[in-house]
């Protein structure tokens, strides 16, 4: 696939998904009284903690989980949020164009994706889900849905999966979307590397600090260096 074309500005930047929308990929996997519930989506961090209690509250009911299953659900989103929001404010290392490679490994049903393409983490303009469409468009995937199977030991909900009702059966089962995990994945490798980006920012300012604090020595302590250097 084609690298992604640059729009950046120089100059330093404020921790954000390196995308047009800032969208934190969440991960969830719970498992409880022999029950478990994997999922993988994204979330604005923008959006009120309280959405947070209801998405929690719908997901238990419609996948008909144990209620244990709301709070840890909660808890999770909660704490991951919590991680990016730290980050925010904080600069991100710039160094001009920086091309990141973005690696696929995804099995989703029956179909197997492996490929690797770069990514320009200066376009604060790409779509990560426009480009998973016409990645599946590329590969002759006109319909999302690639297939379906029982929910046994995966259990999902919407936008990673869609969730249907089997005619002869109250259990739910999983259409699992091609697309979606695509797009997740890359916002997952860019997130990933927006942290990274961080750190190596604050090492940076930290390394400079030490270095003007070695170069100074106050009049007072040379002074007492000279006189003792005389005897």
């Amino acid at each position: 696939m084609k690298a992604l074309h640059s729009s950046s500005s120089k100059g330093p930047v404020k921790f954000r998904m390196p995308t047009r929308e800032n969208l934190v990929p969440i991960r969830l996997d719970i498992e409880l009284e022999e029950q478990r519930y994997k999922d993988a989506f994204t979330w604005n961090p923008t959006d009120p903690d309280s959405e947070i209690t209801i998405f929690a509250k719908r997901t238990v009911k419609d996948l008909k989980l144990p209620p244990p299953f709301m709070m840890h659900i909660v808890q999770s989103i909660q704490t991951q949020l919590a991680e990016f929001r730290s980050y925010e404010g904080q600069d991100m290392l710039y160094t001009g164009d920086k091309i990141v490679p973005i690696k696929l490994d995804l099995r989703v049903n029956n179909t197997l994706i492996k490929d690797q393409f770069l990514w320009d983490m200066n376009n604060f303009d790409s779509d990560p889900e426009d480009f998973a469409k016409t990645f599946c468009d590329d590969l002759g995937i006109q319909d999302p849905e690639v297939g379906v199977s029982k929910a046994t030991t995966l259990l999902s909900v919407l936008p990673f999966y869609l969730i249907r009702l089997n005619v002869d059966s109250s259990r739910p089962t999983l259409s699992y979307s091609l697309q979606p995990a695509v797009a997740f994945a890359i916002r997952e490798q860019l997130y990933e590397t927006a942290v990274q980006s961080v750190a190596a920012a604050r090492e940076i300012r930290m390394s400079k600090k030490g270095r003007r604090s070695a170069e100074y020595v106050p009049a007072r302590f040379l002074s007492q260096v000279l006189s003792y250097s005389c005897y």
